[in-house]
């Protein structure tokens, strides 16, 4: 019983963080427009600002972390970096011209860096390869519930008490958060005691956390690059990154310039959308995946390709859509069941690296992810609408996203790839048992 209210704790502090460290984005693309007013910067800037600017720093900054992550005190680690982007988020409000936001978000960015890949790698240790799917899923609510507060919260505050303000409010409690997580979470290497139970058959994940072995950078690049379902996933995870934070992050804007919508209202609407939407999405997902197809990945990874060719189609609805009501209903459909797919696709990627190796398998996915999507998505798409302006004038913005959308297909592509090598791959990771050069092992 103990043990189980152990691991929920640990996930629900990580959750907790994950939401406080997206929180500021999601109120960022809110904003997008207050700033372009205040600080009088173009669609170009704006996309330099919420793309490559933050991106690049986040995703490059994670590889050494992870690497620390791999060797070192993962609570910690998750504790420090909680503190400097919350002080970050702070300072945002104090900016003055888009120089001063440039520089903030940067160390925003760097911050932010040290928060997924070593949350991923405690999660690993601490549940075995059927609970991992359910595990990762509810770790990822932190994503829906970062929308809650960075829609809900800050639209209503920014609408009263305007974006600076309101960055100062969100960016404060992110330090009570590192302190609780510093003060409560242990640390699994330095306890030595194993959270997960492990099923049979399958190695003791404190050997993978306490062995000797620790890999070098070129032995973790060389696994994983020898890994064909990892590099598939890679490929999708980069690609979908790229469209989905073209769209993402422009999405806010849109309906303020084509509807009209002021930003608590707009608020109010995505919060459901992709608030409780996404919740919901995300926890049954994991759900659905560790009770039907437990230890399946091959059929978690074909399912997921399926909705992702159905994403794009819904998605393109949105913006031919001439109805806001119609255009927030498929929203929250895409939403629903996109968000599903998230836990069962980080617990594959964790269950086919290395103990040593997880919180880097992240990072590497997050460099690729983030620097392509992240930091060109939302730059492309505002490259594009300032293109398309002298054609389609105040809609330029609409037709930019609509744009978008056919690129969700490719992403299935890859997952289904990815299906054909993922029970090859983990077989080959079951019989190398610790052998790096298998890239995978078949539990903790």
């Amino acid at each position: 019983m103990n043990q189980t209210i152990n691991r929920n704790y640990l996930l629900t502090i990580l959750s907790i963080v994950l939401a406080f460290s997206s929180v500021d984005r999601a109120a960022l693309g809110l904003f997008l427009q207050d700033i372009k007013i205040d600080l009088g910067l173009s669609d170009t800037q704006l996309g330099l600002l919420t793309g490559i600017a933050f991106a690049l720093f986040y995703s490059v900054m994670g590889i050494p972390i992870a690497r620390w992550a791999d060797r070192g005190n993962r609570v910690f680690i998750i504790s420090i970096t909680t503190a400097v982007w919350s002080a970050a988020v702070v300072l945002c409000g104090a900016a003055g011209n888009f120089i001063q936001l440039l520089l903030i978000r940067v160390c925003v960015a760097v911050g932010e860096a040290g928060c997924i890949p070593p949350a991923h790698s405690l999660i690993a240790d601490c549940f075995s390869r059927a609970e991992r799917a359910r595990a990762s899923a509810r770790y990822l609510l932190g994503g829906p519930l970062s929308v809650l507060i960075g829609y809900f919260i800050a639209g209503w505050l920014n609408k009263f008490w305007g974006w600076r303000w309101t960055f100062f409010l969100l960016g404060l409690p992110g330090l009570g958060v590192a302190a609780l997580a510093w003060y409560t979470l242990k640390e699994p290497r330095r306890e030595r005691q194993l959270y997960a139970t492990i099923s049979d058959g399958e190695r003791d994940a404190s050997r993978d956390a306490a062995g000797p072995g620790r890999p070098s950078a070129w032995e973790v690049c060389r696994t994983l690059c020898s890994n064909s379902t990892f590099r598939h996933l890679l490929l999708c995870f980069s690609v979908m990154s790229f469209f989905a934070y073209g769209i993402g992050q422009w999405q806010a804007a849109f309906f303020v310039r084509s509807y009209g919508l002021d930003t608590g209202t707009l608020g109010t609407w995505f919060t459901v959308i992709y608030g409780l939407c996404g919740l919901l999405g995300t926890y049954w997902g994991g759900e659905l995946a560790s009770r039907f197809a437990a230890n399946d990945e091959r059929f978690q990874l074909r399912v997921m390709a399926v909705v992702y060719v159905g994403f794009g189609v819904v998605s393109a609805l949105i913006y031919v859509s001439t109805s806001q009501y119609v255009a927030f209903g498929l929203m929250g459909l895409v939403t629903l069941v996109g968000m599903g797919t998230y836990g069962p696709l980080f617990a594959t990627i964790q269950t086919l690296v290395p103990g040593r190796m997880r919180a880097m398998s992240i990072a590497v996915l997050y460099l690729f992810a983030n620097l392509i999507g992240m930091g060109l998505g939302p730059l492309a798409a505002g490259i594009l609408s300032d293109a398309f302006q002298p054609v389609f004038g105040s809609e330029s913005l609409r037709y930019s996203l609509l744009a978008f959308c056919p690129g969700y297909l490719w992403g299935g592509v890859h997952l289904w790839l990815a299906s054909r090598t993922v029970t090859r791959d983990l077989e080959a990771a079951r019989l190398g048992g610790g052998d790096l050069r298998h890239g995978a092992e078949a539990a903790a």
